[in-house]
């Protein structure tokens, strides 16, 4: 007899029945509020209450299918909203950079002075 505390009570499962797919929901939830690069959150959202409803009725093929789908929206969502602020911060450093150097060799022009004496005319 188990006298254990706290007792958990597990559900008996099928050792051949592979585990119910994941929804991603939250996931998608946060990459729909995170309002990003095309509205691939929104897509993501969609995909993922599609699998949780198959899930729900017991469909897992098709929830697996919608669960992959959902993964793969909020991984291409997820990866926008990260690579896309980086890279337009890596252009506006460039183009920065690239303003400086242009401005100190316009300085550098405009500061000429011209040496030499007006002894070529005569």
């Amino acid at each position: 007899m188990d006298t254990s505390y706290p007792r958990e009570e597990r559900p008996a499962s099928k050792r051949g029945s592979p585990p119910a797919p994941r929804d991603h929901l939250v996931w998608a939830i946060f990459n729909t509020l995170y309002m990003n690069f095309c509205c691939l959150g929104f897509v993501a959202l969609a995909f993922a209450v599609k699998a949780r409803d198959r899930k729900v009725a017991g469909d897992v093929e098709a929830a697996r299918h919608f669960s992959s789908k959902a993964r793969c929206y909020n991984a291409l969502a997820t990866a926008g909203s990260v690579v896309l602020p980086l890279l337009l911060g890596a252009l506006i450093v460039t183009g920065v950079i690239h303003l400086s150097k242009l401005a100190q060799e316009s300085v550098g022009f405009f500061t000429y002075q011209f040496s030499g004496s007006d002894d070529e005319d005569t």
